[in-house]
């Protein structure tokens, strides 16, 4: 059943903290918050990108870290400081085609729900809130920021064939990640 859903699957819509990054924030002296990203996930968001998957990032919070390192992924449509999840994902639904059964989400806490009751396969990383976990259709065994993102991004490729071919270079010549 959800190796099934995984063929479906060509759009990855993320939340950021608590997915892309472990939650925590290092706050320095003058109030800039930075966080912590982990190079496997930003592998496999670029190799996603490449293989023509669309990929947007949601997120309650306001970094303009978070934004040039999303862009510097491949990643074009990043919403920062979003209230209301939801609308966002109907305007990309609408905007690119996309039916919610083409859609693989993952969040990790109580603002992502609305969209991962109506989403095609919603999943979530090991440390997500019960509340998450109890609508998830997938629980990464990794925690957010712990390469949760490439372990759902690679068993979706993989299934689709998509993950890596040996006669193909192009797979070690992604940018910085």
């Amino acid at each position: 059943m959800f190796l099934d859903k995984l063929q479906h699957i060509n759009a990855f819509i993320l939340d950021v903290d608590g997915v892309l990054t472990n939650g925590l924030l290092h706050v320095t002296e003058s109030g800039e918050h930075l966080r912590q990203f982990n190079i496997k996930d930003g592998y496999a968001l670029q190799l996603a990108v490449k293989r023509g998957f669309y990929v947007a990032a949601i997120s309650g919070g306001i970094s303009k870290g978070v934004e040039l390192r999303l862009k510097g992924l491949g990643i074009q449509d990043i919403f920062l400081g979003v209230q209301f999840k939801i609308k966002v994902y109907q305007q990309l639904l609408e905007k690119n085609n996309l039916s919610p059964k083409q859609i693989l989400y993952m969040g990790d806490d109580i603002p992502d729900l609305p969209i991962m009751k109506v989403v095609g396969l919603p999943v979530c990383p090991a440390d997500a809130a019960e509340e998450v976990k109890a609508i998830a259709q997938y629980v990464s065994p990794k925690n957010g920021g712990n390469a949760c993102v490439r372990d759902v991004i690679e068993k979706v490729l993989k299934v689709q064939n998509k993950w890596y071919d040996e006669e193909k270079s192009e797979d070690f010549t992604l940018n910085s990640f």
